[in-house]
């Protein structure tokens, strides 16, 4: 049986995730949430003004009132900025599993972020939610979120063939998980 706690903030050595706030829209449109590249890559929408971003902060600080929702705001330490989110979108208490997604801005990619946010957000659920298996998924395109995925101690699953359209082209989606048994944190 899963506990749900909610969405609570959890500190890394340089990020802290936390529930988001109004005051993160700035930063979202300065780093990430405008940027087409980044919100393609996992299939979200572009917001390009502050009244879009407001309407997505409703529905994500809204949701806050759920404790089965978890979404966190990726916020960079030295900084004080959102420079992405994560979230367990997927949570399904019948069967004790949550896929993750996640985003980091351009400005910040390449330095560690992701996996440092992913491998919190895998530990949060294994020891507070009581998982039995968290999973993951990316776009065969994406490389830098296949390498996250593999620092993260995910098993590849398999392939959904041609499942996106994307400019023209089919991409496919590539499946990982790790199970409670495997993870290498300590519970």
């Amino acid at each position: 049986m899963l506990t749900h706690t909610g969405t609570n903030t959890i500190e890394t050595e340089r990020l802290i995730l936390r529930r988001f706030k109004y005051t993160d829209d700035d930063a979202m449109l300065k780093y990430w949430i405008a940027d087409e590249k980044i919100q393609s890559l996992y299939s979200e929408p572009v917001y390009t003004t502050k009244d879009e971003v407001k309407g997505l902060l409703d529905k994500y600080i809204g949701s806050y009132e759920r404790n089965d929702y978890y979404r966190w705001a990726v916020i960079e330490k030295n900084s004080d900025e959102c420079i992405g989110q994560i979230a367990y979108f997927l949570v399904d208490s019948k069967n004790h599993f949550a896929e993750i997604e996640y985003c980091i801005g351009a400005d910040f990619q390449c330095r560690g972020y992701a996996t440092e946010a992913a491998r919190a957000v895998i530990d949060y659920g294994f020891r507070n939610i009581n998982l039995h298996k968290v999973q993951i998924c990316t776009k065969t395109i994406n490389a830098a979120s296949k390498r996250v995925i593999e620092k993260c101690g995910f098993t590849y699953e398999g392939t959904l063939r041609d499942y996106f359209y994307m400019n023209g082209t089919y991409v496919g989606r590539l499946y990982f998980s790790i199970l409670r048994s495997e993870y290498k944190g300590e519970l």
